[in-house]
């Protein structure tokens, strides 16, 4: 039992890296970051997603990353997209929700 909760918790923080990483190297490629590669407009401890068709960009609080609601649409996330493209973090789901659902966990 102990040797699952550790698989399930090094998942999870290797998750947790593969998001953040993702989430820096966007910023080489967008004009709203600066040149070490720092978005201007998202503050200290937080990181960007887009949600729903649109791709609506949305700056997010980090410590969302270890809430159980969040992290099932970081599992959709990465079934639906991977994390492995150069479309930023992605969320599956209508933005209606996603805006239901951060504003729950505020």
């Amino acid at each position: 039992m102990a040797l699952k909760k550790t698989n399930k918790l090094s998942h999870k923080g290797v998750l947790v890296k593969q998001i953040l990483k993702r989430c820096s190297s966007l910023g080489k490629k967008q004009s709203y970051y600066e040149e070490e590669g720092l978005p201007v407009d998202v503050p200290k401890g937080h990181f960007v997603v887009y949600v729903g068709e649109n791709r609506s960009r949305y700056i997010i609080p980090i410590e969302f990353l270890s809430r159980p609601e969040f992290q099932i649409l970081l599992r959709r996330a990465e079934e639906e997209f991977g994390f492995d493209h150069d479309m930023g973090l992605t969320i599956p789901c209508e933005e209606v929700v996603f805006r239901n659902l951060t504003s729950m966990l505020r």
